[in-house]
């Protein structure tokens, strides 16, 4: 009998954790967030708990697991809103080869060590660190490598000119849920009329209307309108 109860707790268990973790949202385990992460220990070691020990209630194991789900959820909704609270929470990106130098200081705030650039930058089949114009350590850990490009710098006389930023490699978020991203117009050594002026030659006419924006050192641009 105690057997029967314990296979029909597992199953039961098995079916709420299931549930619990559609819920959180479809993310692979290794972009886990750090707070999603320690939600997800926190909901596992939970399971075990009621597996375990047939002589507790079930309430007591699915009770924690709700409230812990629906905090989470909270904070997803409000992460949503505010983008402080989104980089609070799951943290920012962090540089730690920029324009093909290291940066010491961020891989000391990050602890990060050069065995760990190394190891992931093999990981991301690049060999050489000489080769690597930008790496980004992301909130979930993974490195983001951009390779130095073999193609020689446009001419001045070139016949197809595109615009010139200062700053080359990944594309640059300029807004993001309608709010400006000042850092980003810092690096393009541009102001929030250059950006104005672009989007209305556009036929956008308040940041707040967009969602996303980002543009290229090329002069490509994303822009993404609120429905």
């Amino acid at each position: 009998m105690e057997l029967l109860i314990l296979f029909l707790r597992t199953i039961l268990v098995y079916i709420i954790v299931f549930l619990t973790m559609r819920i959180m949202g479809k993310r692979e385990i290794g972009k886990l967030s750090v707070f999603d992460l320690v939600i997800s220990i926190m909901i596992a070691e939970i399971a075990v708990f009621v597996v375990e020990d047939v002589s507790k209630p079930m309430l007591e194991g699915i009770l924690p697991m709700a409230t812990l789900v629906v905090i989470q959820l909270i904070i997803a909704f409000f992460s949503l809103k505010s983008e402080k609270l989104r980089r609070w929470v799951e943290g920012s990106p962090a540089t730690i080869v920029d324009k093909g130098k290291l940066d010491r200081s961020e891989m000391k705030r990050q602890r990060y060590n050069l065995d760990d650039l190394l190891l992931q930058l093999r990981e991301n089949k690049v060999m050489n660190l000489a080769d690597v114009e930008f790496a980004i350590l992301e909130p979930s850990g993974k490195l983001t490598v951009t390779e130095k490009s073999s193609d020689p710098p446009s001419s001045p006389g070139d016949g197809d000119r595109k615009p010139v930023f200062r700053y080359e490699g990944l594309p640059l978020p300029l807004i993001m849920d309608g709010r400006v991203q000042d850092e980003s117009l810092t690096k393009l050594g541009k102001t929030r009329f250059w950006l104005k002026r672009e989007l209305q030659s556009r036929g956008i006419n308040d940041f707040k209307d967009v969602f996303f924006c980002s543009v290229d050192h090329r002069g490509k641009w994303f822009i993404d309108k609120k429905r």
